[in-house]
């Protein structure tokens, strides 16, 4: 003898969901019926794509983490990549039913953006829609360029751009290198940027302090990220990708100084790396390393 289920009622947000689709016309009211795509026509610039991660970008961090590859060589290939960012429906209104039941009468899609542990706003990006799926379920992903999605940064005034957050294989964009991946020009690390070493030197000479004997720039240890114990061949951390500061700026100074001269010597350094805009736009964060030079020694005569 076959059972009877008794009818089990949909929720209400549901049921007023379903009670204004399906219907002849969309929700503005224009009929379905007549509409046809174009025979041969593309809406859609990744047709063909599988979502997989782009074998250039995947082969660059393959490099960096075998200690053969560049930060700088992961971003030029990433320049060229198709990647994913996360958007995700939020309530712009709604409404009450006749039935009391209140419903949404309009959504807006938002894109995700993330804080940093400095207060910074990031824009999380993904190589993968795997790697996107698997770090929020209900995100929609959105295949775009990098060019494109660095745009995107910029238009939510966001400093820094992370590819696949809580990945085994992180990396962050910092600001220059996000400004220049929206303009698709090649990106040159602060560190290894003639311009900036040239603009350390000739803040040295604008200063025209004797006690600063030299400034150098080199990358700071900021670069450095780890990718699931992914070590490179000499047992350090990948040298790429970390959130900064990026740049280390090396100042020997002369022995003697006490801690207002230094301070004094310092403010004036600043104030010009800051009133110079190719070095502002060019580097995102400074670590400054002092160092003392011993004092001369006289030197001793030996006796005859």
């Amino acid at each position: 003898m076959a059972h009877e289920h008794p009818s089990r009622e949909l929720p209400g947000h549901i049921a007023a969901a379903l009670a204004g689709a399906g219907g002849s016309t969309d929700s503005a009211g224009q009929p379905w019926a007549g509409r046809n795509l174009p025979a041969g026509e593309s809406y859609h610039n990744f047709d063909d794509d599988d979502g997989s991660q782009d074998p250039a970008y995947a082969a660059a961090l393959d490099a960096l983490a075998a200690g053969t590859g560049t930060e700088a060589g992961v971003v030029a290939a990433l320049a060229q990549a198709r990647v994913f960012v996360p958007i995700v429906a939020q309530l712009a209104e709604a409404v009450v039913g006749p039935d009391g039941l209140a419903s949404d009468k309009e959504s807006d899609m938002a894109l995700v953006t993330l804080q940093a542990p400095d207060g910074r706003t990031t824009l999380p990006v993904f190589s993968s829609a795997q790697a996107l799926s698997d770090w929020h379920a209900e995100a929609r992903p959105v295949a775009v360029y990098a060019a494109r999605a660095a745009l995107s940064a910029v238009s939510e005034q966001a400093d820094l751009v992370v590819l696949d957050p809580g990945s085994a294989r992180p990396f962050v964009l910092r600001r220059p290198a996000v400004w220049a991946l929206a303009q698709q020009q090649e990106w040159v690390p602060s560190y290894a940027d003639p311009e900036v070493a040239a603009a350390l030197a000739q803040s040295k000479e604008l200063v025209g302090d004797p006690a600063l004997l030299s400034i150098a720039g080199t990358a700071s240890t900021g670069i450095q990220t780890i990718w699931d114990n992914v070590m490179d061949p000499n047992g350090t951390a990948v040298q790429g990708g970390g959130a900064g500061p990026e740049l280390v700026v090396d100042l020997t100074l002369a022995p003697g100084l006490d801690q207002a001269a230094v301070q004094h010597l310092l403010e004036r350094l600043q104030g010009h790396w800051s009133t110079n805009d190719g070095f502002a736009q060019r580097v995102d964060s400074i670590q400054i390393r002092l160092t003392a030079s011993e004092p001369a020694t006289t030197p001793q005569h030996l006796k005859p």
